[in-house]
């Protein structure tokens, strides 16, 4: 299987270049974040024609995520339990949720697509909701881990957190004035980690931004961020082969700001497809 985990951007925008990359890179599980649109607006002609069934989940121009898939999607959801919402001078544990998360059982492998809150910035209620948002997922993590420890769990997407100094390369983004680099973020996402995930691209593809801003000249300056990852258990980082981060799709006609983070898996079991014959 090869999973991708990309922020387009807005779907809608750009599904002829996202559906292009998907089956140039023979792409079989793509996880999209920032669709920007309700679920009855996805384009989901142009994914089916390719070959993908898709679930998206979207209420408006603003979030929404979505897994087109090769394979069929099975235990479809729309939130983990715990989490969440938020809405501008709505506080309390019954403020309405975002289109933040989606997730599908694919071959075995439980996906989450994920756009986790930006934060906005140092104290804002926006940024307090990211931290209780993260605590939620990693509650929900452990608790699934605990529960099946060789679940083949995938948390993939734009965490908006760059966990380590070299992940940032934007020079406004200090840590104690800026939102992604704070320490409680960086706390929020080791705490993930320790709930019983890891990093499965970085051992692979040590060093690279996924983000650039539009603004300034960040792309060709290349100072960029790495906030966007594909955090896997054990069973799924142990069948992980290859990884890649696709830096060239920042260029071109109408890029997204992000680019695209890709993984290879060896999901068939020892016994399967084996065809040598037996030596006895």
């Amino acid at each position: 299987m090869r999973l991708a985990t990309w922020n387009v951007n807005s779907v809608r925008a750009r599904v002829d270049r996202i559906v292009e990359f998907a089956v140039r890179e023979s792409v079989d599980v793509l996880a999209m974040q920032e669709i920007k649109c309700k679920a009855e607006q996805f384009p989901y002609d142009a994914f089916e024609d390719a070959g993908y069934t898709v679930e998206a989940h979207g209420f408006s121009q603003w979030n929404g995520v979505a897994i087109a898939s090769r394979e069929p999607l099975e235990n479809v959801r729309t939130s983990f339990p715990g989490m969440p919402g938020f809405e501008k001078g709505h506080e309390g544990p019954d403020a309405p949720q975002e289109a933040r998360a989606i997730a599908a059982t694919i071959g075995g492998v439980e996906v989450w697509s994920l756009y986790v809150p930006n934060g906005r910035a140092l104290e804002d209620p926006h940024y307090y909701y990211k931290l209780d948002w993260l605590s939620a997922l990693e509650q929900y993590t452990r608790e699934s881990l605990a529960a099946n420890p060789d679940l083949a769990l995938a948390l993939v997407g734009d965490f908006n957190i760059a966990p380590t100094n070299p992940d940032n390369g934007v020079p406004g983004v200090v840590e104690g004035f800026s939102t992604h680099v704070s320490p409680p973020e960086r706390a929020a996402f080791a705490a993930l980690v320790e709930a019983g995930v890891s990093d499965v691209v970085r051992p692979l593809v040590p060093t690279g931004y996924t983000y650039w801003d539009y603004k300034q000249l960040a792309f060709p300056r290349n100072e960029g961020m790495r906030i966007d990852f594909i955090l896997g258990s054990h069973a799924f980082a142990d069948a992980v082969t290859g990884a890649a981060i696709h830096r060239n799709e920042r260029k071109g006609k109408a890029p997204s700001d992000h680019v695209p983070v890709v993984v290879d898996l060896d999901l068939a079991s020892p016994d399967e497809d084996d065809d040598r014959p037996m030596i006895f």
